[in-house]
């Protein structure tokens, strides 16, 4: 038996003025046949989890590019095609094959194709025939489109945010196609439209228990071979942007249908009460500088690099100044230029900087100061579960007694080990102010005294009831108050 893999991801938020070229792909991770490392990106576990079965259970599995960047604007569409290319060039050159298992983020945007995950998976299609099993692990903040579904037998979604599955998801994916290509099961997805878009973490009611629950069933009953909630991005402005319900069963279509749609009425009656409570700077630093003691996490969860914005805005930051904030860490101030300007002036510098907030409108203004370089780190990276996610050449820097880990690769702020590689004992902090809407939560929570999630300027469209959309569907909850009325009465 002969199965191909491969990975082409990221997310793309279309609003960021950040264009993802094929350095930034190189940046993150971009891995030719065979050179993947042992430990998997996000969207990259398909490949480390098909090694280990390929060797436990003795199928031939070719590896073909994998391909991850950190999410940002549109992709140049060179960039995209390349990829697509050469990844499509290394399946055509492996026929015949049995199975293509694919890892895809599914929020992905390139200059002339709104829907890439769609096209790409079409292409797969028609190289290797219908016949021929193709299916893939996703993001849950994507884009579930008609041209997908047409093109892939099935897709699994990581259920957890922040995103903790993704390697059992992976594991589940492959499951699914083994027992397919031995007989043993024929997948049927199932989909539901919730209408409508919201942000789901599943660290906090109600989202916990919804996901307990469809875990429940797929444990309980065999006829359900997987439940996804596709979460949607609500950055992506394309056509067939939303919350989507996929249940794919064991040839039983009809009742997955029925499935799909009692879950998905479930999670829009349940609609504006899954997201984080939020504050502004200014009670953030408040609440934290009196608190009785740390470390006190403040989340900027809007200028979150995971989400496509820069990671650059000073928002928060300036409040701390102003309230002469100290034992104080922030991570991370995205600024190339400036982390240059430090790596030339040496650790123990002391030099007129100006940083940050050279992104967009919302983001604050830069920041100048005198400050002390006290820590360089070539292709620094951080913890992410079992992975590493890189931030690139990085300075710690002292600002009136405040760090500041300045970062020339765009990430969010995954894990504390981000702190400790710059030299900052995070645990020894009162207040760390991190830049992740939730992902940073499994890492950070452990060691923090409390967590407050901050909405900070303007650098992400984190309002879909007034962003300003243009391809995105308006008769979807909260631009249309109830867009399943007139199916199931009133609401």
């Amino acid at each position: 038996m002969r199965i191909f893999t491969a990975t082409l991801a990221t997310e793309t938020n279309t609003f960021s003025p950040i264009c993802v070229d094929r350095r930034a792909f190189e940046a993150s991770l971009y891995a030719p046949p065979g050179k993947h490392p042992e430990t998997p990106t996000l969207c990259s576990a398909p490949i480390t989890v098909g090694r280990r079965l390929a060797a436990e259970q003795g199928f031939d599995l070719i590896e073909g590019t994998a391909a991850w960047a950190d999410p940002a604007g549109l992709v140049n569409r060179l960039t995209y095609e390349g990829l697509r290319d050469e990844i499509l060039d290394q399946l055509h050159a492996t026929l015949p094959v049995d199975a293509v298992v694919l890892g895809l983020h599914g929020a992905m945007v390139a200059d002339g194709y709104e829907d890439t995950e769609g096209d790409f998976l079409t292409r797969v299609r028609d190289i290797v025939g219908p016949d021929v099993l193709v299916c893939a692990e996703l993001d849950p903040h994507s884009h579930l489109t008609a041209k997908r579904l047409a093109a892939a037998d099935f897709f699994v979604y990581f259920k957890e945010f922040p995103h903790t599955d993704f390697v059992e998801r992976a594991e589940d994916l492959w499951r699914i196609a083994l027992d397919t290509l031995a007989g043993r099961v024929k997948p049927a997805m199932s989909v539901f439209d919730c209408r409508m878009i919201d942000v789901y973490p599943t660290s906090r009611e109600p989202m916990r228990s919804f996901v307990d629950k469809i875990m429940r069933m797929e444990a309980a009953d065999p006829d359900i071979l997987s439940i996804s909630v596709v979460h949607g991005f609500m950055a992506g402005d394309v056509p067939e942007m939303g919350t989507k319900m996929v249940v794919l069963t064991d040839g039983k279509p009809d009742k997955g249908a029925v499935l799909a749609r009692e879950l998905g009425l479930e999670l829009f009656a349940k609609r504006g009460t899954f997201i984080m409570p939020q504050i502004n700077e200014r009670e953030a630093v408040s609440r934290a500088l009196a608190a009785a003691s740390g470390p006190v996490v403040i989340a900027d969860i809007w200028d979150n690099p995971g989400g496509g914005t820069a990671g650059d805005a000073t928002v928060l930051l300036a409040e701390l100044l102003a309230k002469g904030a100290k034992d104080t860490a922030v991570g991370t101030i995205w600024d190339p230029m400036a982390v240059q300007i430090c790596m030339a002036a040496g650790e123990g510098a002391r030099i007129q900087l100006r940083f940050g907030a050279k992104s967009a409108p919302g983001t604050g203004n830069p920041i100048d100061g005198i400050v002390k370089v006290i820590r360089l780190v070539r292709n620094a990276q951080m913890r992410f579960g079992e992975s590493f996610a890189p931030f690139g050449d990085a300075a710690h820097i002292q600002l009136n007694g405040i760090d500041i880990i300045l970062n020339s690769t765009r990430a969010q702020s995954f894990d504390p080990s981000l702190f400790s590689v710059m030299g900052i004992e995070p645990t020894s902090r009162k207040i760390l102010v991190i830049k992740s809407t939730n992902h940073f939560y499994a890492s950070f929570a452990p060691i923090a005294s409390e967590i407050l999630y901050c909405s900070a300027g303007t650098p992400y469209p984190n309002n879909p009831a007034r962003t300003a959309y243009r391809r995105a569907p308006r008769d979807i909850w909260p631009m249309a108050d109830n867009p399943h009325e007139d199916a199931q009465g009133a609401a």
